[in-house]
């Protein structure tokens, strides 16, 4: 696919949060990363407003295992609580995704490179990403290698299908949509031999408004060009 990265990520521990499991300060994963877990990693990878960074697939590598442990969180008020948080253990994806022109901000078109922002997105995949990697929340620390998806033994190859019932997609905002709103979409995956497919944003028809937001103003006095970061970082056209 162009403009597309292929890469693994991997970590002792994730939380994927479940909403629906977030009651009295209690905290419970889901079995696999949302949409909008893996294209954060993505963007930490490399990311900028000109860019709309999609992900195609994720495929599991390891068994799906489950640790829960006693959590201290500091509370707003002060102090701190006691709380159970369940995390997914020793977890290894292997994750497809390309990136798009954001259509939704002419005001950034000066910076559309599509050349340029490839090979600098390839080239920090393979520095282990511009900014901290995380699976799902702060604590849980991960690491990101290119790869060949679907190369390797995973654990779930030829399991057939695993529905996985009704879960977070992604969170649209307004920068991305065009609307002043944010929304949250939720869909029905389904697993097949380890691999997710993950249909686009826009075909979630499970979306409710959350709340009013404007995007964030860019232009070419708050964000620099690509070609000026490009040689900043020695760039070649390799």
């Amino acid at each position: 696919m162009r403009n597309s990265i292929e890469f693994e990520v991997f970590g002792d521990y994730a939380l994927f949060t479940d909403p629906l499991m977030k009651l009295g300060g209690e905290k419970m994963t889901y079995q696999v990363p949302t949409y909008q877990a893996l294209k954060g990693i993505t963007e930490s990878i490399y990311w900028k407003p000109t860019l709309i960074m999609v992900v195609d697939a994720v495929r599991i590598m390891k068994a799906i295992k489950m640790e829960s442990k006693g959590i201290r969180p500091i509370e707003y008020g002060g102090g701190n609580t006691l709380a159970y948080y369940t995390y997914l253990k020793d977890v290894h994806y292997q994750v497809r995704a390309h990136f798009e022109f954001n259509q939704y901000r002419p005001d950034l078109a000066f910076d559309r490179n599509e050349n340029k922002h490839h090979n600098i997105l390839k080239r920090s995949l393979k520095a282990g990403g511009r900014r901290d990697i995380f699976l799902g929340t702060r604590e849980c620390q991960a690491y990101v290698e290119p790869c060949q998806f679907g190369e390797g033994e995973g654990f779930y190859d030829g399991y057939g299908d695993i529905h996985l019932g009704t879960m977070v997609h992604g969170i649209n905002y307004p920068d991305e949509t065009g609307r002043n709103e944010m929304e949250i979409r939720l869909w029905n995956p389904v697993m097949n031999d380890g691999v997710i497919q993950f249909i686009r944003p826009e075909q979630c028809r499970a979306v409710r408004k959350v709340s009013k937001m404007e995007a964030k103003p860019f232009n070419s006095a708050n964000i620099e060009a690509v070609e000026e970061l490009f040689a900043k970082i020695g760039g070649s056209e390799e």
